[in-house]
């Protein structure tokens, strides 16, 4: 970026690409000497230009992205980062930070002193962006202020159209539209406007957090917390009541942790809601989990795997028995792998049966089971009873003890497909996971199909994707040989992705299939490690080289493939970048 001599002046900019006549100019110049206001300000009241064709015409000569300023694409405690003073001083406010880089938008963006400035004093690398010197202002008086009103709150989230349709209970059905009390509480129509925006938004989960200046209300996008608002923290107690009045839990009891459920209709269609309270030390924080079957991909096709993989896995699944297990941590896609498996497997012809806890998305033509181990209906209880009940498949929400585990085996073992998850890092790990929960390893070796691993990383947003040399120390982690200079894509960052570059996630996935030579070596105990160096000499692929491939194929970018998988220690030779070929299958999930 080059340095500029003199300032660049709105006015000129906004004449000489023709969206302003030099008379409209002196007219607004005169106006503005005798009001004081900004010009950019007072040429969008006079309804001269829009705020679009200003930052547009800025930006096309400062030749750096332009943004306008809004609620939920930026973290307003970066702001702690430079402090209050020197953002008004420098005109530029921190939006999001990605490990070391830090988006700022600032008013004169071409201001290297102001970068090296912003450099110093947060230690990141800085990626200014544009953006107008009163909406900069304006955001970092809200940010640093102990509350926002609740009008602009209000006007920020848009229109309210959220509708309960029913409570946990089959008894507590009560149709109740939440928009007839809209007028006569402003609280009700901010849980309303929050929980509506983030269904638009595609918002996994929304977290209503206490803090000792305002209330945080954020929600997770494609992975990834971002702040949406920060009512008055005098507001707190009462947004939590009112959620948790939604959810048919006891507003009377905030010292102890409390879950419920409801279903609403918003957006045109019907969302389950799973609201989790707890008690933290300056109040209730709630945690609002939205399942959006909408947004459920039940297809296996469209979940990203590479066509080997899936045909291996589909191998798995046209067994008529055995134990086939989807491995990752929390938050990793595994149910709804499961669920995708299921829905290629459900026919009239047979007895599914399904344990969960919970139970996420209610399926046709599948029995699902919900876990309540307040009442004794565990996981193991729940199975010993639908072995009685003849089934055809079954699935495991999560095998997590040792019993559990041996009434899993024990199923596979006598003619039953059984599903389910565990909580281990890879595939291999898995094998030696169940020997440590107890499980024999020659029962082991003739019950187990096969293992897949996953993560999800996030998809490059196609808005604003473009080439990018990644530098040479993230080539190194990648394991890329020297001398290698791969085409890399990411996002440069817009509105349609909140200023991220990523739009969408997909899933990467080492599958493990049990061939007859790794049967022998389950059998003998052999440690995760002997059973991966195997599996990789007949040709496995891991997550880091199915990550590497997705990125390889302009997908993802390369440090998103990173930051969610363990390096192997392997250089991407010439042999291993061939390997990585291959194309995904419909990799884009919503």
């Amino acid at each position: 970026m080059k340095a500029v001599a003199r300032k660049i002046r709105i006015g000129d900019v906004l004449v000489e690409e023709g969206y302003l006549s030099s008379q409209q100019l002196a007219d607004a110049l005169a106006e503005q000497k005798r009001t004081g206001k900004f010009l950019g300000e007072m040429l969008v009241e006079q309804e001269l230009v829009t705020p679009e064709k200003i930052l547009t015409a800025l930006s096309k000569r400062l030749g750096v992205r332009g943004c306008q300023l809004r609620t939920g694409i930026m973290d307003p405690s970066l702001l702690d980062l430079i402090g209050q003073e020197e953002a008004v001083r420098l005109k530029a406010l921190p939006m999001f930070r990605v490990r070391d880089t830090l988006t700022v938008a600032m008013a004169e963006p071409q201001s290297l002193p102001s970068i090296d400035r912003l450099r110093e004093i947060t230690g990141c690398s800085i990626r200014p962006v544009l953006a107008m010197e009163n909406q900069i202002l304006e955001f970092i008086r809200s940010c640093a202020g102990p509350a926002t009103g609740m009008d602009s709150i209000l006007d920020s989230l848009g229109d309210s159209d959220i509708e309960v349709v029913e409570g946990d209970e089959p008894a507590e059905l009560a149709m109740t539209d939440l928009d007839r009390a809209v007028d006569d509480s402003p609280v009700v129509s901010l849980v309303n406007r929050v929980m509506l925006r983030a269904v638009k938004d595609g918002a996994s989960d929304i977290h209503i957090e206490p803090d000792k200046k305002a209330t945080r209300i954020r929600y997770r996008i494609d992975g990834v917390l971002r702040d949406l608002m920060r009512p008055p923290v005098g507001m707190h107690a009462a947004i939590t009541s009112r959620v948790k009045v939604t959810g048919r839990m006891d507003i009377a009891e905030k010292r102890l942790p409390q879950e419920g459920r409801v279903r609403i209709n918003a957006d045109g269609r019907e969302i389950d809601l799973r609201i989790s309270s707890m008690p933290t030390v300056l109040g209730e924080k709630i945690v609002i989990r939205i399942l959006d079957k909408a947004r459920l991909k039940v297809r296996l096709e469209d979940l990203g795997f590479r066509r080997e993989a899936l045909e291996s896995f589909l191998r798995m699944l046209r067994q008529p028995y055995g134990l086939v297990l989807v491995t990752g941590p929390t938050g990793s896609g595994k149910t709804t792998t499961l669920y995708s498996a299921l829905g290629l497997i459900r026919s009239p012809e047979y007895n599914i049966v399904t344990v969960e806890d919970p139970v996420e998305y209610q399926l046709d033509l599948i029995n699902q089971i919900q876990v309540k181990e307040s009442i004794g209906m565990t996981f193991a209880r729940a199975l010993r009873s639908i072995l009685r009940q003849d089934p055809d498949v079954i699935m495991v929400g999560e095998i997590r003890d040792e019993e559990t585990a041996r009434v899993a085996v024990q199923a596979a073992l006598t003619g039953h497909l059984v599903l389910a998850t565990l909580h281990t890092n890879d595939a291999s790990g898995a094998i030696s996971r169940l020997v440590n929960m107890g499980v024999e390893p020659y029962l082991l070796s003739g019950a187990v199909n096969g293992v897949v691993a996953q993560r999800l990383v996030r998809t490059v947003c196609t808005s604003c994707s473009g080439p990018y040399h990644p530098e040479p120390r993230v080539l190194k982690e990648a394991g890329i040989a020297e001398g290698k200079d791969p085409a890399f894509v990411r996002g440069t960052g817009c509105p349609n992705c909140h200023e991220s570059g990523f739009a969408g996630r997909t899933g990467i996935y080492e599958v493990l299939e049990l061939s007859p030579a790794l049967r022998r070596l389950v059998q003998q105990g052999v440690s995760s490690h002997e059973m991966r160096d195997k599996w990789m000499e007949e040709g496995g692929r891991c997550l880091r080289q199915e990550g590497l491939a997705l990125a390889l194929a302009g997908k993802t970018s390369l440090e998103e493939v990173l930051g969610v998988t363990h390096s192997e220690g392997e250089v991407l030779s010439e042999s291993v970048g061939r390997k990585l070929g291959g194309e995904p299958v419909a990799v884009e999930v919503g």
